[in-house]
């Protein structure tokens, strides 16, 4: 069944998942950690998915899927201050993962999937803008390589490990965020630590 417009997700929810990851003591290297962020990330990209499922299936028009995907991302990407320095750096590598993932989703819904190319073609291509500072072109590969992957084509997990640490490495990440909610659009729970 398809949400009511402005239910795919709220402003309250991100805010909790922020307060949760304020509360913690965040590490990198920590799993538990790791995986809250990848948790928070997820979940996003679920709220992307069903979006993107419900236009696909009719149930919502171009004009309204846009509206929805716009009020999420002004949600997630709005700057907001944190107490630590590494929450905040942590956080921001979040909202870079999911700005690729608005864009992705929003290019889809105007122009669907790129008429032609593969998602590895397309990932290597914006690896090579990356490497000569072309960024405006490394985010339009990372899009395109989105769109296949709505369409149904494969990220490999293999090629996003290849990366260079950098913003294509943290764009990729949130398509396979993206790829994931995808194949299993379930809810993540956000608070799982409270029973």
């Amino acid at each position: 069944m398809s949400e009511p417009p402005g239910e795919y997700y709220t402003e309250e929810r991100w805010h909790n998942w922020l307060q949760r990851v304020e509360s913690e003591e965040l590490d990198p290297e920590d799993e538990d950690s790791a995986r809250l962020l990848l948790n928070l990330q997820d979940d996003t990209a679920i709220a992307v998915a069903k979006i993107l499922t419900d236009f696909e299936n009719g149930e919502i028009e171009e004009e309204t899927a846009l509206g929805e995907l716009e009020e999420i991302e002004e949600v997630v990407l709005a700057e907001r201050e944190f107490d630590s320095e590494e929450t905040a750096m942590l956080i921001d590598g979040v909202q870079t993962s999911l700005m690729c993932v608005f864009y992705t989703a929003q290019e889809y819904v105007v122009g669907g999937p790129a008429e032609e190319g593969t998602v590895a073609g397309y990932v290597e291509a914006a690896a090579e803008a990356e490497a000569e500072e072309d960024m405006e072109a490394a985010l339009g590969y990372c899009v395109q390589a989105g769109t296949l992957v709505i369409d149904g084509g494969e990220l490999d997990r293999e090629l996003a490990d290849d990366l260079e640490f950098g913003l294509v490495a943290e764009w990729v990440n949130g398509l396979d965020s993206l790829q994931t909610a995808l194949a299993d659009p379930e809810v993540v729970e956000e608070e799982d630590g409270e029973d």
